[in-house]
């Protein structure tokens, strides 16, 4: 073999062996990415899916399947991810109509087996009262600590009964988080008190404030989009009422919420003669870490501060 030819030769040989060695390690990779066998836990939404890790820790491994920053309405899932939620040992979501992106995902899990936590079950569900979604139940329960605390109340002992957690774990870890809560609800309490009676009008994209409104004595002026969902999309003349009704009120701050953009509500701001400061808000979705709410708990605080500098 010429010298040519032997160097060629080698170089292939040693691509060959990198190559092999590279697919090896990839095969590896792949079967330790899939090779934890605790229990696996999958949730819909961000906000559940910290509440979840909170209470159950390390005993199982948890998917939570809506990205940070994400809008919780229409947000969607990959097709593997679909048919993991139909082997998953529990899948936890809000219910009430919220990820109405993923319900035909959700309905094909239940109907497979896959055991199933609805939070709405677990909760005092409260109702719209104006609007197209007059009379739906309302999924923003969040925004009140004490349903959360209901919430994880209810989902401990099911997290504790999947085979493979220790109970004992749970109870613990469920008992310590439910004292934050119970801090947690205390704390927004006395921060939305040193707002006077008569400056306590929430104005928001859509109508996300119920559970805290009736929590903690907020009236609800309105919202830019009428109805429950972020899908759906204000008329002028809506626009116009809705401004008649900041107006009467007295408002001066309205919210927009970091799920969705803002354009509405300024345009509502700038456009329809409003002299109003439009404050975000993290209403629906948790964000990365570092960008002020990853954590349910930062995100109830971070809203609390807002709403009380907004409107004091």
């Amino acid at each position: 073999m010429s010298p040519r030819r032997s160097v060629l030769a080698g170089a292939v040989t040693w691509v060959a062996a990198v190559l092999a060695g590279a697919l090896g390690a990839g095969v590896l990779a792949g079967c330790s990415a899939t090779s934890d066998d605790r229990p696996h836990v999958m949730v819909t939404t961000n906000i559940l899916g910290d509440v979840v890790t909170e209470i159950v820790g390390d005993d199982a491994r948890v998917t939570t399947l809506m990205k940070p920053n994400a809008d919780p309405h229409s947000f969607e899932i990959s097709a593997r991810e679909a048919a993991e939620l139909r082997e998953a040992d529990l899948v936890v979501s809000n219910g009430l109509g919220l990820e109405e992106g993923l319900q035909q995902h959700l309905d094909r899990a239940s109907e497979a087996g896959a055991p199933t936590f609805a939070a709405g079950d677990h909760i005092d569900v409260l109702s719209y009262t104006e609007g197209e979604a007059d009379g739906a139940p309302d999924p923003h329960f969040w925004t009140d600590p004490a349903q959360m605390i209901a919430v994880v109340d209810a989902l401990a002992p099911v997290l504790a009964g999947i085979d493979g957690v220790d109970p004992a774990v749970v109870e613990e870890q469920a008992a310590s988080y439910g004292s934050e809560l119970v801090e947690l609800d205390e704390e927004m309490a006395g921060s939305f008190a040193t707002i006077p009676a008569e400056r306590r009008s929430l104005v928001t994209n859509h109508h996300v404030f119920g559970y805290l409104a009736q929590r903690f004595d907020f009236r609800l002026v309105g919202a830019v989009i009428p109805g429950g969902t972020t899908l759906a999309s204000p008329s002028a003349a809506d626009l116009d009422d809705l401004a008649a009704a900041i107006e009467a009120a007295g408002v001066s701050t309205i919210f927009a919420e970091s799920s969705q953009p803002d354009q509405l509500v300024q345009v509502l701001a700038d456009e329809v003669g409003l002299d109003v400061e439009v404050v975000e808000l993290f209403t629906e979705s948790l964000t990365a870490e570092g960008e002020g709410a990853a954590t349910y708990l930062d995100l109830q605080r971070a809203n609390t501060e807002r709403i009380t500098n907004g409107l004091s």
